[in-house]
């Protein structure tokens, strides 16, 4: 796929354009991609980074990451993508200037968005102004009960399973390895100790079965108040793997969650639970 952050680097198309924020990549949205893809030119994705509500002073908790939402688009068959800085400037925009400073500059000649989808100063801008403006649209029914609102009650619940229903696959974290306290190697269970950034939605602290680079991974989300840990981390033990994984990125899939945190009367109580949990992540199944 393609990838652009100014339209000049996309060119003039033809294309078929879907717009959204498209965070998470769920169910909903992959509506708006199919139609996209069936509409005929070039199927091209325009999104936006950072997230608009951020941009106007509120706090989103992001269910992907840009790199991540953008890999998820490539896979769904988006050929291009054009990533629009959404800063106060672009958020004071009329609809007609977001039109002809974006949407005409690439080329558009088709344009797929959700229902309910608005754009430009105060909200203006929908469907129905783009088809006076001369555009082919085409309006995508929602989805009932499928949003990146409602996934992010569920993950936050600690509800995994339920959110994979709405996103149409696993729910995932994603950081850098870094190090940790190497606890995990002394108990038998090295972990990989995720560097997560601060706008990405962490699910609820417990422990949970899931996957990474191919490997079921056991992950505990938390303080480790067996040891008395204030700092929230995320750490996965990769069943099988070996390997150094320092340094890199790690998308790390949660598809149960298996228990609470919790305080043991010593540490061998605690390695037998780990034994435990590493036993029900080897059965565990992808949603």
């Amino acid at each position: 796929m393609r990838i652009a952050r100014e339209p000049a680097e996309l060119g003039t198309g033809p294309r078929a354009v879907g717009l959204g924020t498209f965070d998470g990549v769920h169910l909903g949205h992959r509506r708006v991609i199919e139609a996209v893809l069936a509409a005929g030119p070039e199927p091209t994705v325009v999104t936006f980074d950072p997230h608009p509500r951020t941009a106007l002073g509120n706090r989103v908790e992001l269910l992907s990451t840009l790199d991540r939402r953008l890999e998820l688009l490539a896979e769904a068959g988006v050929e291009a993508a054009l990533v629009v800085d959404f800063t106060l400037d672009m958020a004071r925009l009329a609809p007609e200037e977001f039109v002809d400073q974006v949407l005409r500059q690439i080329g558009t000649e088709t344009v797929v968005a959700g229902a309910d989808f608005r754009f430009g100063r105060g909200r203006q801008g929908d469907l129905g102004l783009l088809e006076r403006l001369g555009f082919d649209t085409r309006p995508v029914p929602l989805l009932e009960g499928v949003s990146s609102s409602r996934i992010r009650e569920l993950v936050q619940a600690g509800d995994v399973e339920g959110a994979a229903h709405l996103l149409g696959r696993p729910v995932e974290v994603e950081g850098v390895v870094v190090a940790g306290d190497a606890r995990g190697g002394t108990l038998g269970f090295p972990t990989a100790n995720l560097d997560v950034r601060p706008e990405l939605l962490v699910p609820a602290n417990g422990i949970y079965a899931g996957a990474a680079v191919e490997h079921r991974a056991a992950v505990s989300i938390g303080t480790n108040p067996h040891y008395g840990g204030r700092e929230r981390r995320v750490e996965a033990f990769l069943l099988n793997y070996s390997g150094d994984l320092y340094g890199q990125r790690l998308v790390v899939e949660l598809w149960e969650r298996l228990r609470d945190e919790q305080v043991f009367a010593n540490e061998a109580e605690l390695v037998a639970q780990i034994a435990r949990d590493v036993e029900r992540t080897r059965s565990a199944h992808r949603p």
